[in-house]
């Protein structure tokens, strides 16, 4: 496989961490973006102790401007992002009687509106060099909604939309554009989420277990081959059969 130039947004959380390491064993050059430097730099460490080179570059997805630069300043690094996964995401959970517009806006200017200024000075160039990889890491919860989370579903649903019109406009070009949709997954946060509310979690998954944030990253390494080239548009989910809507 040609080796490109891969950049993850919100590469230093769980899943976004097993993301930048497979697509680096997969032979790329990766890059992830940060916004507290200390925090970053650490893992950055952290991630060259197991043996993988990460770029970073600063930037808030959810700004237009810092995202362009963001891109630029990983073109600088590394060379002409061919490779975009759209992973950052936050919740500002609350039932939506009660949900004040700071919460609706956060979160769909964080997961939603950030796909836009992400993708947007990436595609350009993608275009002219007739290949890409745009990938959405979406949420189960964006299929079949969540009590609590009236924006964080729409924005994740948002995000397949986005995929499927993208993937019909750049298909001729050599560009793919797919989403993955996780489940629950056994990350830090989720991890720290009281044992009982875990369990209950875990009995509604068929396979009885949560996911592994590697398990999400097979999934979206899965899309970026040459022989994956004929699959865009697609929603994989990955979720233990928690959610089998088609």
């Amino acid at each position: 496989m040609t080796a490109r130039t891969a950049l993850v947004t919100g590469g230093t959380g769980g899943i976004g961490t097993a993301i930048c390491k497979r697509l680096a064993d997969m032979g790329h050059r990766v890059a992830t973006n940060y916004r507290n430097e200390e925090k970053a730099r650490a893992w950055q460490r952290q991630v060259k102790a197991d043996g993988y080179d990460i770029a970073l570059a600063q930037g808030d997805v959810s700004s237009s401007e810092e995202a362009e630069a963001m891109v630029r300043n990983v073109e600088q690094q590394l060379g002409p992002v061919d490779i975009l996964v759209n992973n950052a995401g936050i919740t500002r959970d609350g039932t939506f009687h009660k949900m004040t517009p700071h919460q609706w806006t956060e979160v769909i200017n964080t997961n939603l509106n950030s796909v836009y200024y992400m993708t947007r000075p990436v595609i350009e160039g993608m275009r002219e060099r007739k290949w890409g990889r745009v990938i959405q890491i979406s949420s189960i919860n964006g299929q079949k909604g969540q009590y609590g989370q009236a924006n964080y579903a729409a924005a994740k649903a948002g995000m397949h939309g986005f995929t499927i019109s993208l993937a019909q406009e750049n298909a001729r070009f050599g560009i793919t554009v797919n989403t993955v949709s996780p489940g629950y997954i056994g990350t830090d946060m989720v991890m720290a989420v009281p044992e009982e509310v875990r369990n209950k979690i875990v009995a509604q998954i068929p396979t009885g277990r949560l996911g592994n944030p590697a398990e999400i990253a097979y999934a979206v390494g899965f899309f970026i081959p040459d022989e994956a080239s004929w699959i865009t548009g697609a929603n994989l989910s990955a979720n233990g059969g928690q959610y089998m809507g088609w």
